[in-house]
């Protein structure tokens, strides 16, 4: 059976003025199977040839906190007891930070975890 799911790239911005971004994870959520998931990797070298003063334990520690709040972790604060739809929604917010989602896609599978999988070394790795 398939599955239809939505998913947005998870953006690091190092300098807003510039724009520039580098691809440092996905967000999927399926909502017929309750699944959620943020997968990232951050690529310190693509990073630093941006900006080279940037923070990379911070921006570790902010993607870390993306997958963190998506898998529910209890210490992820308040934002993690959020139901599935609404972490998503909340992960995938337009901001002016650092950290960015992109714009939201769908598709089908009949398996969304390996979907993430596959448009996580599509998209970011």
């Amino acid at each position: 059976m398939q599955h239809s799911y939505d998913y947005a790239v998870i953006r690091v911005i190092p300098n807003l003025e510039r724009g520039e971004c580098i691809n440092a994870g996905i967000v999927l959520y399926c909502r017929t199977l309750r699944y959620l998931v943020a997968l990232v990797h951050l690529e310190e070298t693509r990073i630093r040839s941006l900006d080279a003063h940037v923070d990379i334990a911070s921006l570790n520690a902010q993607l870390t906190l993306y997958a963190d709040i998506a898998q529910a972790a209890p210490h992820a604060g308040p934002i993690a007891r959020l139901p599935h739809a609404e972490r998503f929604h909340w992960l995938i917010a337009p901001r002016s930070t650092i950290l960015a989602a992109g714009s939201v896609h769908c598709g089908l599978s009949a398996d969304p975890h390996a979907q993430a999988h596959i448009l996580f070394r599509r998209l970011v790795t």
